[in-house]
This record gives structure tokens, sequence and C-alpha cells, in this order.
């Protein structure tokens, strides 16, 4: 019917072109599962709830963009654990009871379908890095209790029980200790008792296949992007992806600039050159990553140049798509987890400009429902959740 009204009014195909994206983004279940805001509220102190000037995620913006679910990331490095993951997970417990209007935390499929029926921000908990379990299968239970609905089995730091991508690539963790032991093993199974997602991202490549094999269940990848068009260490490689597909899991493209542009490096290090002195004075100042974000907020121009086209996550997608079907990709942006994004890709506030992207693509409505979290939420069922 749309179709007809625009020819029939001679409207611009481009007006026609929106009417259609918007509608489908509007229809769909949108789904972020990775994004890093609440170590970046405790740090600052800042109100999420309300609309800030800087950083990629609150409220205001999430609902802007046509956002359902964000999964927050319960970050911290390795030298936090336990006591810092609770106090994250205090934190968006504050930020639902002083919005309870705007989001509530649900832990299910059917939770996740009321809150969006409800027009509220469904908010998830997704635990980045088995460090924070400290070896102790209890606190894992304890975790999951409060919501946790994935764990990231390491993040950049192998934990005693698995070893991380950073780890095996750099040769930290020789072959023989790289994967999970047995401790590794019992936590995988025990997630998937509690239906509690196993995160395959920032894991080594030898921790990956041992995870997979162990998991009962459908696993996730919560940001992650393909190693055949980005080499880094970050990245699937396709036999990782053909397992995930066998497996019946999802990965969720990551949008930073550094797994998604092979050229992305190198442009960034030239940025940082140009301001070399700027740059130290920042970092003296804030500590370097903070002075980066600094640097990129004070030369924006300069900064835009380095950042890839959004045509670029949908090429990671594509790739994905092509090698093993539609029903295994979603979305895990790592917004507030990284300084730079494709173009026009400055917050949640811009997840519409995705759907324009696959349309423009030549994804059908249906294929596209699936990319943006109907995907998501199948995995949560599959899961028990």
């Amino acid at each position: 019917m749309k179709k007809l009204i625009c020819w029939l009014f001679l409207l611009p195909v481009s007006v026609c072109f929106a009417q259609t994206a918007s509608t489908i983004h509007e229809q769909a279940i949108v789904v972020d599962t990775h994004g890093d805001i609440l170590f970046n509220q405790i740090k600052s102190g800042i109100d999420i709830g309300q609309l800030q000037p800087t950083g990629n995620f609150d409220l205001v913006r999430a609902k802007k963009g046509g956002l359902d679910v964000q999964v927050f990331s319960i970050w911290c490095d390795e030298t936090g654990g336990f006591a810092v993951a609770n106090r994250e997970i205090d934190s968006l417990y504050s930020l639902i009871k002083r919005y309870p209007q705007q989001i509530a935390l649900v832990k299910n499929a059917k939770e996740l379908l009321q809150a969006v029926k409800d027009k509220k921000l469904a908010a998830m908990i997704g635990v980045e890095g088995g460090h924070m379990i400290e070896n102790d299968l209890a606190k894992l239970d304890a975790l999951a209790k409060r919501g946790m609905i994935y764990l990231t089995l390491t993040w950049n730091n192998s934990t005693s029980w698995a070893s991380s991508a950073a780890d095996e690539t750099s040769g930290k963790v020789k072959p023989a200790a790289a994967g999970l032991n047995e401790l590794g093993k019992k936590v995988v199974r025990r997630l998937n008792e509690l239906g509690v997602l196993v995160d395959l991202s920032h894991i080594g490549e030898k921790t990956f296949f041992d995870a997979i094999q162990t998991s009962s269940k459908p696993v996730l990848v919560s940001h992650s992007c393909v190693y055949a068009l980005n080499p880094v260490a970050r990245n699937l490689k396709d036999e990782q992806i053909k397992a995930v597909g066998k497996n019946g899991g999802v990965i969720s493209l990551n949008f930073y600039s550094g797994f998604l542009d092979s050229t992305f490096d190198a442009k960034q290090k030239r940025f940082l050159a140009k301001y070399s002195d700027e740059l130290k004075t920042l970092s003296n100042k804030y500590g370097r990553s903070n002075a980066i974000d600094t640097l990129i907020a004070l030369h924006r121009q300069d900064a835009d140049a380095t950042r890839p086209s959004i045509e670029l996550l949908v090429d990671h997608i594509d790739y994905i798509v092509k090698l093993i079907g539609v029903d295994h990709v979603g979305l895990g942006a790592d917004f507030d987890g990284a300084e730079s994004f494709p173009l026009g890709m400055d917050s949640v506030a811009d997840y519409p400009k995705v759907t324009a992207a696959l349309l423009k693509r030549g994804y059908s409505t249906a294929a596209i429902e699936k990319i943006l979290g109907g995907n998501f939420v199948r995995l949560l069922k599959a899961n028990g959740r």
C-alpha cells in the first residue's frame, strides 16, 4: 500500500525508502547485546536516565533510536572481581528504580517481550569476564540470581581455567596450556544448567572450540566481527563462524572501527601522531584512554576521516549470512567500550541507520527483523530463558 501511495503522489523514491525503513525498525525488536555504559556511569557519576552530552548511551537516546533491549555489560579489568561486578549491577538496579516507567530488568524472553509491549527498555545483564566469578561456582550462581544472562568466559586477561584471545595470540599462554581446563568445563556446564548464555567473545581459539564442544546449548558471541575481513585476534575465523552456525548460536557484530576496518589502525596512528604533543599533555592530565576520547572531540573532522562507512558493518553481516545463514547474526555495538564507530553511528540513537543500510543492501523485512533482535530472542528461548 505504501508503494502505491508513493507512486500515486509521485513522491521521491528516497522518501518511500525512508518510510519503509522506519516502519521495519519500529516493528522489529531491536537488541544490542553489548554496551559498556555501567562502568562509565560508576566512574563519572552521570545519570544515564537523562540526555548526556558525551558517550554513546542514555535512556533518551535509546528511545530515539528505537532500541528495545540493552544488554548492559558488567566489566572490569583483571584488578577487579566479584565485588566490582555487584557494584555495577547495583548501579543498574538503581537506574531502574529511578526510572521505572522507562526501563525494566528482564531475565528471560517472556519478560523481554512484556517490557517491549509496555514500551520500556528491557535491561539485561551480561558479565564480561570470567575472572569476576573468582574461580567460585557459588559466585557464578549468585550473579545468575541477580540477572546475569550471559558470561563472557574471559576478557582480554586469561583466567586460571580459560585462555583469552589476547594471551593466546601474544604467546603469554603457551599452546599446551591454552583452552579450558576441567574447572572451565564445569563453568560451561553450570552455565548451561542455569540457562545462562555461554559468550565466546574475547576468548582464544583453543578456548573457543573447547567451549563450543562442551556446551549443550547454543552459544552467543556478544561483540565480535569477521577475521577474513579484518585479521585481528578478537574477530572470528571461518571455522569458528561455521561452528557457531552448527551449534545454533548467534554472532553479534561489534561496531568498533578497529574490528571492522583493516585500515583503521594505520589511520588512527597517523591521527594520533599529528597531535602527539597535545595527546601527551592530555594523557598526563586524564590518562591515555580518556585523552584519546578528548582529542577526538577536539579534532572531530580529522577523527571522522579515520572512521569507516556503515557499509563496512553490513559487509561483515553479509559475510556471516553467506557462510552460515541469516539465523545466526545479531548486533552488539560495544558502545561506550571503544573510541571509534562507523560514520553516523555516534550513539544508540543511530540504530535506525543500521536498518536502512540493511534494507539498502537488499535484505528482506523478515531477515532484518532477525538480525535486529529476533535471533537473540530465539537464542534466549533455546537456552531455557
